[in-house]
């Protein structure tokens, strides 16, 4: 592999060459800055995207002319303003370059500018449009395939376009980015100006409470935005009111009491909350260029919530249970297509429950688990009294384990399929009381949904008169059925603390499973700076 870049860049070095003499007026250019066009060949051999790019154009300079004056300015004002972006913005030096551009002696020094120029924006473009790091270097739960932009068609693309507006055009145009960006700002200048104020002290505060906790309370609310000054000492209704518009935007219960889990959010610092912005601008820069769908299903895992999506409003929306906070059981973040959903499904058990939890305990007790049929790789029901067990470990152990389809399946009574690698789909659960938990982290991985049914109602509408009739039609039967979704139907698992609300405020959620604290980490090391939180 690295012979064949060596061989493509001596080539493109070779055609820049060629180019150079041979292009109309490349003779004249060349012995007018010779020094300027070999200093452009030699620095751009290091990166095939630049050979290639400097080549095809016969190291003629994009920006270190005077005609290229616009172009200069629009990447020093786009490189200033990175960190708004929360961007690595040392990663792009645009001070060095300033410097470096006023202070030029020679024709070498020009053409090695140039090409500098060109790296900075290149690193620069694909930043702001599709992230500054690499998910899965991160977290191995973070499997999004990213559309990273082509490097040679963005600088081909800059070269023909009005610049300041290709520059414009490379963040996402979702308007939460722009949300989540403002949010930044808005949090940058409540650090400069102190914060939130003191964390409110004590245990839990409930309406008809009064003291001095009861005002570091109301105080603290005030400058979150959530209640006008007032002089009280009491727990009033008021106050009640903006503890519960809190806690709806927090994910927690809206009872208006100021309890233990609800007083440790509200005594997070803006700095906590300027982390969760940051990190949700680079989620979302991931997706840029990502198809989410006229109609898609969002679902959001620290919230703990599976909605459907028409043409940008909420049309449908569950609670979910999902992955336990466990390395090999953490829900993932992908997007896919949903296919079809079935109805009365058996619960083929994954291979790892199998071995990991399953064989453990018939080992001890042949009969444990029951309810599960065991299958060979025949597909024949095998009885439990043909197997000894003991003389399996989890690498020989030959059946698979099956649930028929029953009220007490595994899957509930239907399951939402978007077929992936890590076999992970939306399903219903007998197991009903999880869903009125506060923090709902108990599946192996998939994401249990709270009104399975009326999920399937929705996603069935488009394609029938009676949905609701239909479905109950394939229950009542009590048969495993497919049923097709006649236009899949996109599904986005994502991972985002601080997310925009159609009016503009930010609600926030816990970091589950600890990958927003990982990714703002691994932003840190790149070079991304906050105030009141440093590189």
């Amino acid at each position: 592999m690295a012979a064949m870049i060596r061989t493509r860049v001596w080539a493109g070095m070779v055609l820049a060459l060629v180019l150079t003499f041979a292009g109309p007026g490349g003779q004249q250019a060349w012995a007018q800055s010779s020094g300027f066009g070999r200093a452009v060949a030699e620095a751009a051999a290091i990166d095939p995207a630049l050979a290639v790019f400097y080549g095809a154009r016969a190291q003629a300079p994009l920006w270190t002319t005077p005609e290229d004056a616009d172009r200069r300015h629009a990447l020093f004002s786009a490189l200033e303003a990175a960190a708004h972006h929360g961007l690595p913005t040392a990663r792009y030096d645009a001070a060095g370059l300033r410097a470096r551009f006023e202070r030029l002696a020679s024709e070498r020094e020009r053409g090695l500018l140039e090409v500098a120029m060109s790296a900075a924006f290149l690193a620069y473009a694909q930043d702001v449009s599709t992230g500054a790091l690499d998910p899965k270097a991160v977290d191995a739960g973070i499997v999004r395939e990213i559309a990273r932009r082509d490097r040679v068609d963005l600088l081909t693309g800059f070269a023909a376009a009005d610049p300041a507006q290709f520059l414009r055009a490379l963040p996402p145009s979702a308007p939460q980015y722009a949300q989540l960006m403002k949010a930044r700002l808005d949090l940058a200048r409540t650090i400069g100006q102190g914060g939130w104020g003191a964390p409110v002290p004590g245990g839990a505060l409930k309406p008809g409470a009064t003291g001095a906790a009861v005002i570091a309370l109301r105080d603290r609310l005030f400058a979150m935005g959530y209640m006008g000054r007032s002089a009280t000492a009491s727990y009033d209704g008021d106050l009640q009111k903006a503890v519960q518009q809190f806690q709806i935007d927090h994910g927690l219960p809206p009872d208006g009491v100021a309890g233990e889990s609800t007083l440790a959010e509200i005594n997070r610092s803006p700095q906590d909350r300027l982390r969760a912005v940051t990190v949700a601008l680079e989620r979302l820069r991931w997706m840029n260029g990502l198809d989410l769908g006229a109609r898609h299903i969002w679902v959001n895992l620290p919230d703990f919530s599976a909605r459907i999506i028409d043409h940008g409003k909420v049309t449908f929306e569950t609670v979910t249970v999902v992955g336990m906070d466990q390395p090999d059981r953490r829900s993932p973040e992908f997007s896919d297509q949903m296919e079809h959903m079935v109805i009365n499904p058996s619960w083929s058990v994954p291979r790892s429950i199998t071995v990991k939890e399953y064989l453990p305990m018939m080992q001890r007790n042949p009969n444990a688990a029951g309810h599960l049929k065991l299958i060979d790789s025949r597909g024949r029901v095998v009885p439990r009294s043909a197997i000894n067990f003991a003389q399996y470990n989890a690498r020989s152990f030959p059946y698979a384990m099956q649930q028929p389809p029953s009220d007490g399946n595994a899957l509930g009574l239907v399951k939402f399929m978007f077929p992936n690698p890590w076999n992970i789909y939306l399903h219903d659960t007998p197991s009903k009381s999880l869903f009125s938990r506060e923090v709902r982290a108990f599946s192996h991985g998939c994401i249990r949904v709270g009104r399975p049914f009326d999920l399937a109602y929705a996603l069935l509408a488009p394609q029938s008169d009676d949905p609701q009739d239909d479905f109950q039609r394939h229950l009542d039967s009590g048969r495993e059925t497919t049923v097709r979704l006649e236009t899949p139907v996109p599904v986005h698992l994502v991972y985002f603390t601080a997310w925009p609300m159609p009016k503009g405020r930010i609600e926030y959620r816990r970091d589950v499973y600890g990958r927003d604290a990982l990714l703002f980490a691994a932003l840190q090391k790149a070079g991304v700076e906050l105030p009141g939180i440093g590189g």
